[in-house]
């Protein structure tokens, strides 16, 4: 889940940047300082915005930098267990598929792809069912819940387990055949009125 927090920080001003448009040094300290880490409570902070209400600089014995009180937004990404996402497949193991979730990647494990048993052809490579034809490979895009998140001190070490078996789940193609009854089934219905 996407939110938008305000944050109420203080920046350094190196001499070398003197002159330049406040704002934007501001905004590029601010983005190196904060973007792509993780806090507890606000998730990934994906990107600084609205950088304002700078205040005039301070100077300290011995740093010649100016040092200034600034808010800024701050755009945040927190998986929340049971949150339905949209994502795109974007590396296939033996053991299942992960999938780009904004910011982060989640794992669906083979087991939680679909309900019927998937084997994973290296060559293409994708996860195909022979029984019902599914088939899933790198770029596909998929809708999947969260079942579970470990978040770390990094995107990296953090995990989010994705299920994709409950009905309305999958790729879009499994959706809106779910909806049909194959062929076969339909004209046996007729037949029997």
């Amino acid at each position: 889940m996407y939110k938008l927090y305000t944050v109420s920080d203080t920046f350094k001003l190196p001499p070398e940047h003197f002159g330049e448009d406040l704002e934007d040094v501001a905004a590029r300290v601010l983005q190196r300082k904060y973007e792509g880490l993780i806090d507890k409570e606000m998730g990934v902070l994906v990107s600084v915005l609205n950088v304002r209400d700078i205040s005039d600089g301070v100077v300290f014995a011995g740093d010649p930098s100016t040092h200034h009180n600034v808010k800024f937004d701050i755009l945040t990404y927190m998986p929340v267990v049971d949150e339905v996402v949209v994502g795109e497949v974007s590396e296939l193991a033996e053991f299942g598929v992960f999938v780009r979730i904004g910011p982060m990647e989640g794992l669906v494990h083979v087991s939680q792809i679909a309900n019927d048993f998937l084997s994973f052809d290296k060559k293409v490579p994708s996860f195909v069912s022979k029984k019902t034809g599914k088939s899933i490979k790198k770029g596909d895009t998929v809708y999947a819940k969260i079942s579970t998140v470990s978040m770390k001190k990094t995107v990296k070490d953090s995990k989010v387990a994705l299920t994709m078996k409950p009905d309305g789940l999958g790729k879009s193609e499994w959706i809106t055949q779910a909806g049909r009854k194959p062929k076969e089934e339909r004209g046996q219905r007729r037949r029997k009125r």
